[in-house]
């Protein structure tokens, strides 16, 4: 049971370090980082293996502390057996001697003084000679024969004993060999998960410390151009937008430049990212997201009402739970962190997933049908699209808007 609380306690030690964290990164030595979809189920795969070996380790002393009981049971038979053979084996001996006193005195006795002298004789001589002429008629036999069988009886339950004894012991000694070996696969994932966590906290450092650095570049060169440029006119915007219309969330990023397209579309830059249209904001932040932010709102009229948009990674949100929004309100600031940012479309709850990883479309790297689908939205108001680097995996449900 050691070793299945040990793997309880490293799972549950991997379960807490990937809640605090940032966000899933690289997590198996020697595998370049994939993008946090496949660094989830990276991790994920590795809990379940460890997971699998506590099951099958528990299994294995169960069935263990099984065959012990059971040879302890077999041991209790073969000592009561024992027992009853040395006391079979004693009676038999006892019965022997006492037969053999009797007939030899008999024998004598009946030589000696002949049928006169067994008359004349005492109660406990006539007991004497009725044994002997009991032992010439076959009572002798008869014992010996019970004698036999008893010896014989308890020699087959002994070799019975004995042989399934032997089993017992062999089943042992495989069970000792099978714990053994699943030991060993724990202390190598117990290894492997050690090596998972240092990495992680080395590369959440290391981007902590990136997009510091990002942060303070672009705030020197917006200074640097302010200074040089003199006064600079805010990026175009609308100054209406009618109920029931959306509007391009990026119009106002500076260097905006558009990424692949997987879950969403991902993008870099910096600047304010406004909502794309009417709506209400159901979260903000979620740790199982690079940088920890993660910001969805329910659209609340146009052709998606109903649907969740997200918008999440590196920047930081301006927005709280609950507040309604309109494509006038700047949602949250982007910087240009390590990650940049992605948006798309959103689970309902908005509890950190999105429609592609709900219909099973993503494998950690290909273009989803809802990826491709919410480019084509934001190309409609005149944002850039995402790059399709792959084949669309999936489709979209029949009643999904189009653009």
């Amino acid at each position: 049971m050691l070793a299945a609380r040990r793997l309880a306690a490293v799972v549950g030690c991997a379960a807490g370090l990937l809640g605090a964290l940032a966000g899933p990164l690289v997590v198996l030595p020697g595998v370049a980082a994939a993008g946090a979809g496949s660094d989830r189920t990276t991790i994920h795969r590795l809990e379940q293996r460890i997971a699998g070996e506590g099951a099958r380790t528990q299994a294995l002393v169960a069935r263990y502390d099984a065959v012990v009981a059971r040879l302890a049971a077999i041991d209790r038979r073969i000592a009561a057996d024992s027992a009853r053979l040395r006391a079979e084996r004693l009676a038999d001996r006892r019965a022997t001697a006492w037969l053999r006193h009797v007939a030899v005195a008999a024998y004598v006795s009946a030589s000696s003084g002949g049928t006169g002298a067994l008359s004349a004789a005492s109660g406990s001589m006539l007991a004497v000679q009725q044994v002997y002429v009991d032992a010439a008629g076959g009572s002798l036999e008869s014992a010996t024969t019970a004698v036999v069988d008893a010896r014989h009886r308890s020699f087959v339950l002994g070799r019975t004993l004995a042989a399934e004894r032997a089993s017992t012991l062999s089943t042992l000694a495989a069970l000792r060999r099978a714990r053994a070996a699943a030991d060993l696969a724990t202390s190598a994932d117990e290894t492997l998960l050690g090596h998972v966590r240092r990495q992680l906290l080395a590369l959440v450092a290391l981007a902590n410390q990136r997009r510091e650095q990002a942060a303070e570049r672009a705030l020197a060169a917006q200074a640097a151009s302010l200074a040089t440029a003199g006064p600079i006119s805010p990026p175009s915007r609308p100054a209406v937008v009618t109920p029931g219309s959306y509007a391009d969330p990026f119009r106002a990023v500076s260097a905006l430049s558009p990424e692949r397209i997987d879950q969403g579309v991902d993008y870099s830059g910096f600047g304010p990212v406004y909502a794309l249209g009417d709506g209400v904001v159901l979260s903000t932040v979620n740790g199982g997201w690079p940088g920890g932010t993660f910001i969805t709102y329910r659209l609340t009229d146009g052709p998606a009402q109903g649907l969740v948009i997200y918008v999440a990674e590196d920047l930081n949100p301006t927005v709280q739970v609950g507040e309604t929004v309109t494509p006038t309100t700047v949602i949250g600031q982007m910087y240009e962190g390590p990650d940049g940012i992605e948006t798309g479309w959103a689970d309902p709850t908005g509890d950190g997933n999105t429609m592609a990883a709900d219909y099973g479309q993503f494998n950690g790297w290909n273009v989803t049908a809802f990826g491709a689908n919410f480019s084509q939205l934001l190309q409609s108001l005149g944002a850039p699209g995402g790059v399709a680097d792959s084949a669309v995996a999936g489709a979209l449900p029949s009643s999904w808007p189009s653009w």
